[in-house]
């Protein structure tokens, strides 16, 4: 995922993003352990993909923040 696609979905998007990623690491995880995940890269593929969207998700709440104040 780009962080272009990313920056473009709403605060409620990227939160449940943020959930599904989440998850998905786990069962990849627990898929690992147990000897059934093949392609043990897609881990790390969506690691940085929460990281991406942890990112863009502080980044959002941040600016959401100093406007209020405004």
């Amino acid at each position: 995922m780009k962080p272009h696609e990313v920056r473009e979905k709403s605060v409620d998007e990227l939160t449940k993003m943020r959930g599904e990623m989440e998850e998905e690491i786990f069962c990849l995880s627990f898929r690992k352990n147990s000897g059934q995940l093949k392609q043990t890269a897609n881990i790390n593929k969506v690691r940085r993909d929460l990281a991406r969207v942890n990112t863009i998700l502080n980044q959002k709440m941040a600016a959401g923040k100093e406007t209020r104040y405004l």
